[in-house]
């Protein structure tokens, strides 16, 4: 991926900026092979990592905090996503009997049928974002994201 051409300058821009650029070219490319992907299910990234949470949970119901914390974009406005999640009957939401004000939210039969499906094609998305890069590209590449 070439910034400048991409951003069609040809004037030489500052190694800083031009990073940073990058990444943010980066980010967009892999966030439309995600939502381009995930499309034809009518599920959004977002909603896709709360069934994601929600599955790895194990059975046990997750509260909208426990959502928000390791949610991968921490903008997501949670409780809707849950409500349209809920309205495709990919998940249940109840009040916890010990604590009235406190939401619980577990993964429907449905949500898991769907990831199962979803988690194949997520696959072969990301096995065509990364075709380029060996394993070790991709340590390095992680080594030096983890600076930031």
């Amino acid at each position: 991926m070439n910034v400048e051409m991409i951003l069609k300058t040809e004037k030489p821009m500052p190694l800083e900026s031009r990073s940073l650029i990058h990444l943010i070219l980066v980010s967009n490319k892999v966030n439309e092979q995600y939502a381009a992907a995930l499309k034809e299910y009518d599920i959004s990234q977002q909603q896709f990592n709360v069934l994601r949470i929600l599955r790895g949970q194990n059975g046990k119901a997750a509260n909208l905090q426990t959502l928000n914390e390791r949610m991968i974009s921490k903008q997501s406005n949670t409780t809707r996503l849950v409500d349209k999640l809920l309205g495709k009957g990919l998940v249940n939401r109840m009040v916890c009997p010990s604590n009235r004000r406190k939401i619980e939210i577990t993964i429907t039969d449905e949500g898991k049928a769907l990831l199962l499906k979803l988690d194949e094609i997520v696959s072969h998305t990301e096995d065509e974002l990364l075709s380029g890069f060996s394993k070790e590209d991709l340590i390095q590449l992680n080594t030096l994201l983890d600076k930031f």
